[in-house]
């Protein structure tokens, strides 16, 4: 496939909070690649988010408005609408809170041409804080991964990664059906660069694009806790019937698969154990009594909870 300075880039932005969404558009108009159309959808906000894109006279923007709030619980809902939206060959989805390098488009472009096949492409993260102060750097990884190899990283050596890390080719993104629907997005993300990556693979740009805000406030660091539960107990399903399709043809893709299979368990009562630590926002012992309300989690998965956070004590 024959690259060209054409190139267009879908950027969306799935808009609820106005806090830094102006930061944010800033950041993608600052892109030194031109090429690109940003697709902003309110997802009918309480806030005034329109006054806000209104001060940028650009007319690459397309400001779209929903007439009915999808929620933390369907925001995969938003993510999609924004997709739907998109004209260009390919589709970065940027939280209203984040803020892009300049060089990111450009940098995705080479990283294209240099690998044209391929359906996905990522980037490392500077993890930033409320006050745009540097926290924290999501680790490097090889520039080209297998699916097997994507996988059993992600959840077996605690591998760190955000949404607006990866841009999509959109025709294939939009022929899988979109982002895959999780209750609060929980593993949505995941799952959809799994389906992306396939039998082609994954290529990585080994630096810091992306300034990933971490932020109390997002759905990530709330949410209802049962949905979250449920959203890994689909999350492993999936994972499960995904990695049993799989037809490696390669010994060490083989050998991974067989090691996903063998260890998937221990990945859910990990997860679900570090996710149930929520319950005690209030403090261990109205935790504990909380969490063994509970019938759906398993017993072993509380003791874990509770010595995760006994020992953070």
């Amino acid at each position: 496939m024959q690259m060209t300075n054409k190139l267009l880039f879908s950027i969306g932005v799935p808009a609820f909070k106005a806090a830094f969404l102006k930061d944010c558009i800033q950041s993608i108009l600052n892109q030194t690649y031109e090429n690109f159309e940003l697709i902003i959808v309110n997802d009918a906000s309480p806030e005034d988010l329109e006054t806000i894109v209104s001060f940028f006279n650009d007319d690459r923007i397309k400001y779209h408005c929903n007439e009915h709030n999808f929620g933390a619980l369907n925001v995969v809902d938003n993510w999609n609408k924004c997709l739907s939206y998109a004209k260009g060959d390919y589709f970065v989805l940027m939280g209203d809170d984040d803020l892009m390098e300049p060089d990111y488009l450009i940098n995705f472009k080479s990283l294209i041409e240099k690998y044209p096949q391929l359906n996905v492409f990522h980037c490392r993260s500077n993890i930033i804080n409320e006050s745009s102060e540097l926290i924290g750097v999501t680790p490097s990884w090889p520039e080209y991964e297998s699916l097997c190899e994507n996988i059993w990283h992600r959840l077996f050596t605690n591998r760190v990664q955000y949404v607006s890390d990866f841009v999509y080719r959109t025709e294939v993104l939009r022929s899988n059906g979109g982002f895959f629907k999780q209750p609060l997005a929980w593993a949505s993300d995941d799952i959809t660069a799994y389906m992306m990556i396939d039998v082609y693979g994954i290529a990585h740009i080994n630096r810091p694009l992306l300034n990933y805000r971490r932020n109390p406030k997002t759905i990530s660091s709330t949410g209802n806790v049962n949905f979250k539960l449920m959203a890994i107990k689909n999350e492993i399903s999936w994972i499960k019937e995904f990695v049993a399709g799989v037809k490696p043809i390669e010994k060490k893709e083989y050998l991974l698969a067989s090691l996903i299979e063998n260890n998937i368990a221990k990945y859910q009562i990990k997860k679900q154990a570090y996710t149930c630590v929520h319950f005690f926002s209030k403090g261990f012992l109205f935790g504990v009594i909380d969490l063994m309300r509970v019938k759906d989690i398993p017993l072993r998965v509380k003791i874990l909870s509770i010595a995760l956070v006994f020992k953070r004590n």
